[in-house]
C-alpha cells in the first residue's frame, strides 16, 4: 500500500481524518492561516519577538 495521499486527508484505502467533524472546521482555518503566515517575514520577526520576550525569559 502506497501512503501517496490520494484526496485532501486520506491516505490510502482506510485513512482519513481521526477529528470529530465538529472541529474540522476549525482545522481547516487553522491550516489556511498557517499555509497564509508560515513564509510572512514581517510576522514570523514580530512572532520570534514575542516568544523571546514572554516565552524564553519565564523559562
Amino acid at each position: 500500500m502506497s501512503l501517496v495521499q490520494q484526496r485532501r486527508g486520506y491516505f490510502g484505502e482506510f485513512g482519513g481524518s481521526f477529528v470529530p467533524p465538529e472541529l474540522q472546521e476549525a482545522l481547516d482555518y487553522l491550516e489556511e492561516q498557517f499555509l497564509k503566515y508560515k513564509d510572512d517575514q514581517e510576522f514570523n520577526d514580530e512572532f520570534k519577538f514575542y516568544l523571546k520576550e514572554n516565552v524564553l525569559q519565564n523559562a
